[in-house]
């Protein structure tokens, strides 16, 4: 009995060493967020389950500002998948509780945060070949609907870090409400960076650099590290390229970033001048 008894300690010992650091991840955006006064939504879109963080008293204003996180977790090794795509640096949403306006909402990627309950969908391909699958796209553009409804606004200004810059992109393509497109470090043409990187392709995932046409007339910018050895400027440079010479996005080198970092300590001085800004404005809950 014993012995059985120093088993099941063993083994529940152990299970608390493998979950504590998702456990450590989700304490970290929990901590964040409780400290700006944001809280949890939940969010059904099709057949995932999002997560996303808003505050809990927003600026009345038409425009809402939104972040999409990166990849998250996506890999141990360079050829080791992770189990939960969950940040272990959430630089998405540390840029998000550093937005100067209350207008703003946060979405993590699908299965990023979630809870057991909504695990049943999530298989690694949707943070590895597959991160900007159709059904990704589609679900987190349903998911910004919901958000949109519930602030009230009309339109959207998207922000997307690493990978959600990608998602920001493909998204921002199918709409007609996006009034401002800016991504930090993001992966903008996956196929010059596969490339780059000498990794296999993203074989399941849609390309912003192929959504080009649906990008022109959306005024964007695209922040890149100088120290970035992830996404190199030429990766958006790739996707720039797409456009004709007279229209091309604005690309911005930030010499003394890198992927990371140093991106949400940057961040007050390098956000463009958003649609959204408001002189005193009144606060609703929600």
């Amino acid at each position: 009995m014993l012995l059985r008894t120093l088993s099941l300690l063993a083994l529940l010992a152990l299970a608390s060493c493998i979950s504590s650091p998702l456990a450590e991840r989700q304490s970290k955006a929990d901590l964040l967020v409780a400290s700006k006064g944001w809280h949890k939504l939940r969010l059904p879109a099709v057949e995932f389950a999002l997560t996303a963080y808003v505050p809990s008293k927003i600026a009345a204003t038409d425009t809402l500002t939104i972040y999409i996180e990166g990849d998250g977790l996506a890999w141990l090794t360079r050829s080791v998948a992770s189990d939960n795509p969950t940040p272990r640096h959430p630089v998405g949403l540390e840029l998000a509780t550093r937005h100067p306006h209350n207008a703003v909402a946060y979405l993590a990627r699908p299965c990023q945060y979630v809870d057991q309950q909504d695990w049943g969908r999530c298989k690694q391909a949707y943070w590895t070949s597959d991160r900007f699958a159709p059904e990704v796209i589609t679900a987190s553009n349903l998911a910004i609907d919901t958000i949109k409804q519930r602030f009230g606004a009309k339109r959207l200004v998207l922000v997307g870090y690493s990978g959600g810059g990608a998602v920001a992109a493909l998204i921002a393509a199918r709409r007609h409400d996006v009034a401002q497109l800016v991504t930090v470090a993001g992966n903008l043409d996956h196929h010059a960076w596969t490339n780059s990187h000498h990794v296999q392709p993203l074989k399941g995932s849609l390309n912003p650099a192929d959504a080009w046409q649906g990008l022109q007339g959306i005024p964007q910018l695209h922040l890149v590290g100088g120290k970035d050895k992830n996404i190199t400027v030429e990766v958006v440079e790739s996707f720039a390229a797409r456009f004709p010479a007279q229209h091309r996005p604005i690309i911005k080198v930030v010499p003394d970033a890198d992927h990371a970092c140093c991106w949400a300590e940057k961040w007050p001085a390098l956000l463009p001048p958003l649609p959204d800004a408001v002189s005193n404005p009144p606060l609703k809950t929600i």
